[in-house]
């Protein structure tokens, strides 16, 4: 095996293009030059390895995290969730588009009729960030399938949202308003 390997631009265009087709991101390019991934990728191509697809299953059934000083008032479990990102739907109902602001208790009776993600599903996204759509960047996903209740009688509902290159949770109050940035994540129908 020769150590001065040299790509053409002919090999080098089809690297590009093959990356191009596999939907790669100049981001995946970098890490799959670190280490020793390549090498790792060259075993598979000799057949001395083989690559597991590891499945992501959410199991929207379990007792979700409760924040301090909270309670669950509503918990819609949703079995099983195998995560494929193009079977979630970020959902704005009518009243919050076009700049106009919905009341979360009257979007809360709209999600009634909806199946959203609860949030054993933000625990399990945070949990594993690499999971989580780009496109959620700059919004505030709520997860309506649970419903907290805080003391006062406050309800809220926990929300993702991305700050300062990570991702981090915080809750919204059904007593305030829920705009155009603030989708709900629903199983894609």
């Amino acid at each position: 095996m020769s150590n001065d390997l040299m790509l053409d631009v002919g090999q080098a265009n089809e690297l590009k293009l093959a990356f191009r087709r596999a939907g790669y991101s100049n981001d995946d390019i970098k890490r799959l030059c670190e280490g020793n991934v390549l090498a790792d990728v060259r075993r598979v191509l000799l057949v001395h390895a083989s690559i597991t697809v590891v499945s992501h299953i959410i199991d929207c059934d379990a007792q979700p995290f409760t924040p301090d000083g909270g309670s669950v008032e509503e918990h819609q479990k949703g079995g099983t969730f195998t995560w494929d990102a193009s079977q979630v739907e970020l959902y704005l109902a009518s009243g919050q588009k076009n700049g106009r602001v919905l009341e979360g208790n009257l979007l809360r009776k709209e999600m009634a009729k909806k199946v959203p993600f609860n949030a054993c599903a933000l625990d399990y996204l945070l949990a594993n960030p690499h999971l989580i759509p780009e496109e959620w960047k700059g919004k505030y996903v709520f997860f309506w399938g649970t419903v907290y209740r805080y003391r006062g009688g406050f309800l809220c509902v926990r929300y993702l949202f991305w700050y300062g290159g990570r991702w981090y949770w915080s809750r919204g109050w059904l007593d305030g308003g829920f705009g155009g940035n603030d989708p709900a994540a629903l199983r894609a129908s």
